[in-house]
């Protein structure tokens, strides 16, 4: 199916919303016309103070289509709305303009007979003459003689009918959406940017995220809200790659597009037509929902295109990228993240009770069913609508707090009561999967390893099912996660719950299962000594079962019957007996082990993964020679002491020895562990204490990744392996890392919780991740290069950090080096003024006294306010958010050294709506050079509606500005939230016996990556680039 809409150019809005008062039902009905993409007037929004209102009124009615008049029991006490409702009636006589009355608390015979508050004859002999007040008359008369609407019962479902009436009406054909759009601004806010700003070179956008997640409703908002800035637009859904299917598709697209039928007797001649008609018109494309990239390759081709156009997709494929990138085609990935604890509950509130929070006496069990559903919005939907419960019969509600209990007791149960509408949708996730072993692969994760590290996973499971490539199909299909901190499979509850049904469908005895996990069922098991050799995976947590006692124990023979047992997981679990016929395992897990040593018949031939974490052990010594382990955890062994003959593991890829407190001796073969690449010795300060430990180390040539956190010394390194790629020191004491370490291959570096770390100095080029949460006498860190490397930094609660070389610097304006100020010497004057920088967590929460921004070589300062305006006059100006000038001749002796721009911002509604706010940008282009620089600060300040903003820059390309070339100036702010008031900007002329001056200003903003250097990384298009160095979908929300 294919959706479009052209809305006349003439209309600037749809509807004009008139009212007397702001309540929430006229707040909510104008959130949901918004929200529905129905372009909505509504004055306290769109008129500037200080503006004449009469004029814009009438000049908003006339460019609406429409208009919904709200009476409210003070209506026709404003003159101001008497003249509002003559003017809508005026235009409705003169043509098609719909006029749609909603009366609010009062009777419409009232407006008709102007009784009670609708009476206006009091109004003769005040100012207004008879003339007005006949006037008045007439047009309630008249407006109460139309068909109107009288709100009554809930309001949420009569708003929506009033969205509904207005689609019908004006035939907008806009996408239906749900109602209630729980979270979707902020989830649309950084996606309508991407739209609105022509941020250049990005044409496909991909919107990514598991079943059920929101991705359809996000897009319709988005679509809906976004058409009207678009030549054309289309929306394509349930995409099938069948015959005449993809062929009907192109036409749909094409007509859509272009406005009329287009004649494609094949599918190669439809991908022809619509490369030419997405280059030729600037269009907004929508495909929901696909997972197949050769559906892409028919509907647009491998052309790369030259375009303004913009195409979204929503998919269950992260990957999908790889395909564009594969064409040559430029495509974001937004993965969409689920609700929050507060969005899921509102969201869960809206369908469950009709409103935003929950019914009196719901708010705990509410919230439990809010957490159960893991911010999936289908869950929430689904479930909620299930147990609606009604207001107006609140006898029932002690009967339905029962339901509500025993709906969430048979969710918790393990039993798998997944609503059969959410597992459909779930299902075909799981479906889509084409290779078998990547379905046992989930099913397997599901049962026994969320939670657990990937690495672990895939060397024990990678024989059987391919683990390491079918981890990655599976984050691909959104099936899994892999956290970014430890490296730990994740998976969303509901996910794992449709994986558990379907293991439950093999059998209703758990003994012929493939996988037990349900910890009662494995209790009863054991207990037994029942089984089969069809199980391949078995838990048992004692804590978790209902029926264990804590000092019951097991006989290890409880176990022979399952021959096929490879995946054991205990807790706290007590065995005795002989270990001789023990299942061949390729996991043990034994958390909480009560053995004090491994028992020499313990048959290991086939172990991959000894995990004994928490246990009883004094003494590990392998009994033989085992060629298959890979990975050893022995952490939190609080009474272990001494390991003995490492060399015995040859193929030992992975140690874990971390909070081992009482270890003081690892055997010394540790150095010949050759394919030892992971090595955790955090917490073990007796053993770190021995240099000879610390040599053998060093002695680990392809370690890769060492852990020595907490509890290092201030001095904590003599040397370590060249090889390793991550190394991690958090909470450790030192106060700067030692010169002498050169970790020519390191990447990745954590640092976090070092309250004595000061300096990080001379970093490698080779580092990608740097960690220094919390570091808070951090100040400054510099690099071996002065190229910003770093993929992925995080350095929240950092509070004396101000400057990353290459990355950005503050500085407070009272220490600024006059130099550096140039012609803006009078910002001294407000240098102890406090402002609110937002934008990234270095300043979030915090006033600061006014600061310089440091950043690609451009100066920038904000003011909450000049008290004498002609100090920031300029050359040029402009009463919008554009400006145009031609660089003029100059004297003989002054060349060019940059270009000064101020922007005046205002607010145009409060902070309290509770909107979020999209970031400002800066666009500077040189037509002549042909060169477009996009720029996003990294911490900026926004105005409120009592105090505006100015904000100053200087941008050094004066080395680009020659005699006639033609500049254009744009600052986009959230046009919803804020306007520009006024433009400037001024060309910096320097006499040529400053240039010495110029250089030590350089030398100040030292880095390769700023304008006039090096921004390859940062260029979208020949000629054009993006300067924002973080992952714009993850800026800090204002």
């Amino acid at each position: 199916m294919a959706s479009t809409s052209s809305a006349p150019a003439r209309y600037e809005y749809e509807v004009f919303l008139s009212l007397d008062t702001r309540h929430s039902f006229t707040d909510h009905l104008y959130e949901a016309l918004h929200q529905a993409g129905i372009r909505t007037f509504r004055d306290e929004d769109e008129i500037r103070d200080g503006q004449e209102l009469k004029p814009e009124i009438e000049r908003s009615i006339i460019e609406s289509r429409a208009s919904v008049i709200v009476f409210s029991e003070n209506f026709a006490v404003s003159t101001w709305c008497l003249d509002e409702l003559w003017l809508i009636l005026e235009q409705k006589r003169k043509g098609d303009h719909f006029v749609l009355p909603v009366f609010y608390g009062v009777d419409p015979s009232d407006v008709r007979n102007q009784r009670g508050s609708f009476t206006v004859e009091s109004r003769i002999g005040s100012k207004w003459t008879e003339d007005n007040v006949n006037r008045w008359k007439a047009a309630l008369r008249e407006v109460a003689n139309l068909k109107g609407m009288v709100v009554s019962g809930s309001e949420t479902a009569f708003i929506a009918e009033i969205v509904h009436k207005v689609y019908h009406e004006l035939d907008l054909k806009l996408l239906c959406s749900p109602p209630n759009l729980t979270g979707i601004e902020i989830r649309a806010r950084d996606i309508n940017s991407w739209l609105r700003y022509e941020q250049p070179g990005f044409p496909v956008l991909a919107i990514c995220g598991m079943g059920g997640s929101g991705k359809t409703t996000l897009v319709k908002h988005i679509y809906n809200t976004n058409k009207q800035h678009f030549e054309s637009s289309s929306f394509l859904e349930e995409i099938e790659d069948k015959p005449g299917v993809l062929l009907g598709l192109q036409k749909q697209l094409l007509r859509d597009v272009l406005g009329t039928n287009i004649v494609i007797s094949n599918v190669s001649e439809g991908t022809l037509q619509i490369e030419r008609a997405i280059e030729r018109k600037r269009v907004l494309i929508v495909v929901d929902d696909i997972d197949d990239s050769d559906i892409l390759s028919t509907l647009f081709g491998a052309k790369v295109l030259d375009t303004q156009s913009k195409i979204i997709i929503t998919t269950r494929l992260l990957n999908i990228d790889t395909w564009f990138e594969s064409i040559s085609w430029r495509c974001r990935v937004y993965k969409l993240e689920l609700l929050n604890p507060d969005e899921s509950l509102e969201l869960l509130s809206w369908h469950a009770f009709g409103s935003k929070i929950p019914m009196e006496g719901f708010e705990k069990i509410a919230a439990e069913l809010a957490q159960y559903c893991g911010g999936n919005p289908l869950a929430l939907k689904v479930l909620g609508s299930s147990l609606f419960v009604s207001v107006e019969n609140p006898w029932t509600k002690s009967n339905m707090i029962e339901i509500w209990r025993s709906r969430m007791d048979s969710l918790n149960s393990l039993k798998g009561d997944l609503d059969a509408k959410i597992q459909g949708v779930l299902q075909r996730s799981f479906e889509s999967l084409a290779c078998h072993s990547h379905k046992e692969l989930f099913l397997h994760i599901a049962s026994f390893f969320v939670g657990e590290y990937a690495f672990d996973v895939e060397k024990i499971l990678e024989n059987d099912y391919h683990a390491k490539s079918g981890i990655m199909t599976l984050v691909n299909r959104c099936l899994v996660t892999v956290s970014r901190d430890f490296g730990k499979l994740m998976m969303h509850n509901l996910l794992q719950d449709l994986a558990r049904n379907i293991v439950r469908e093999e059998s209703k005895d758990p003994a012929k299962r493939s996988r037990v996990w349900q910890c009662d069922e494995s209790y009863c098991l054991l207990s037994k000594g029942d089984g089969s050799k069809t199980i391949e995976g078995l838990v048992l947590d004692m804590p978790k079962a209902k029926q264990a006692m804590t000092s019951e124990t097991f006989k290890t023979s409880s176990l022979v019957k399952m021959k096929n047992l490879k995946l054991l997981q205990l807790r706290d679990v007590k065995l005795t007996g002989s270990y001789e016929n023990f299942p061949n395992l390729r996991l043990l897990k034994w958390h909480g082990c009560n053995l004090k040593t491994i028992p020499p018949g313990l048959l290991m031939s086939s172990l991959v993964a000894l995990d004994m974490r928490n246990g009883d052990l004094e003494k590990f010594e392998p009994p033989m020679v085992l060629h298959s382990l890979k990975v050893l955890r022995l952490s939190w062994s609080y009474k272990l002491v001494s390991i003995y003959n490492l060399h015995r593991l040859p193929k030992l890829e992975a140690l874990d020895l971390g909070s081992c407190i009482s270890l003081t001796h690892v055997c010394k073969t540790i150095k010949d562990l050759e394919n030892l690449s992971f090595l955790r010795l955090s917490g073990c300060t007796r053993l770190w204490k021995a240099s000879s430990n610390q040599k053998c180390v060093n002695q680990l040539k392809r370690l890769k990744t060492l852990c020595i956190c907490s509890g290092t010394p201030k001095q904590p390194l003599c040397s370590l392996p060249e090889s390793l790629s991550t190394l991690i020191l958090s909470s450790s004491s030192f106060e700067i890392l030692p010169n002498h370490i050169d970790l020519r291959m390191l990447q990745t570096l954590y640092l976090s919780w070092c309250p004595n770390l000061k300096s990080l100095s001379c970093l490698p080029i080779t580092l990608k991740g740097l960690h220094v949460d919390w570091c808070t006498s951090l100040e400054n860190i510099t690099f071996q290069s002065a190229r910003f490397t770093l993929q992925e930094f995080c350095y929240e609660g950092c509070f004396k950090l101000f400057e990353i070389e290459g990355l950005f610097k503050l500085v407070s304006i009272a220490e600024v080096d006059e130099a550096d100020l140039e012609h803006m010497q009078w910002i001294k004057l407000y240098q102890n003024h406090k402002v609110d920088l937002v934008g990234d967590v270095i300043t979030k929460g915090r006033t600061f006294n006014i600061q310089m921004l440091y950043e690609y070589g451009i100066r920038s300062t904000y003011l909450q306010s000049i008290e004498d305006q002609s100090m920031a006059q300029h050359e040029y100006t402009s009463s919008s958010n554009f400006l145009s000038l031609c660089v003029p001749l100059r004297p003989k002796k002054n060349r060019i050294q940059g270009l000064s721009v101020t922007i005046l911002c205002g607010s145009l509604s409060s902070d309290e709506d509770g909107r979020i706010m999209l970031p400002p940008f800066a666009k500077i282009s040189n037509r002549a050079k042909g060169i477009t620089w996009v720029y996003n600060p990294v911490v900026f300040c926004l105005p409120r509606v009592d105090r505006d903003v100015v904000w100053l820059s200087y941008w050094p390309i004066g080395n680009l500005l020659d005699v006639g070339d033609i500049v254009h100036v744009t600052v986009f702010l959230d046009e919803r939230m804020f306007i520009v008031r006024e433009c400037g900007a001024s060309l910096v002329y320097m006499d040529d016996g400053e240039v010495e001056k110029d250089e030590k200003c350089a030398e100040r903003m030292k880095g390769e990556e700023v304008i006039g250097g090096d921004l390859s990384l940062f260029q979208v298009t020949k000629g054009a680039y993006y300067l924002c160095r973080r992952d714009f979908y993850k800026s800090e929300t204002p």
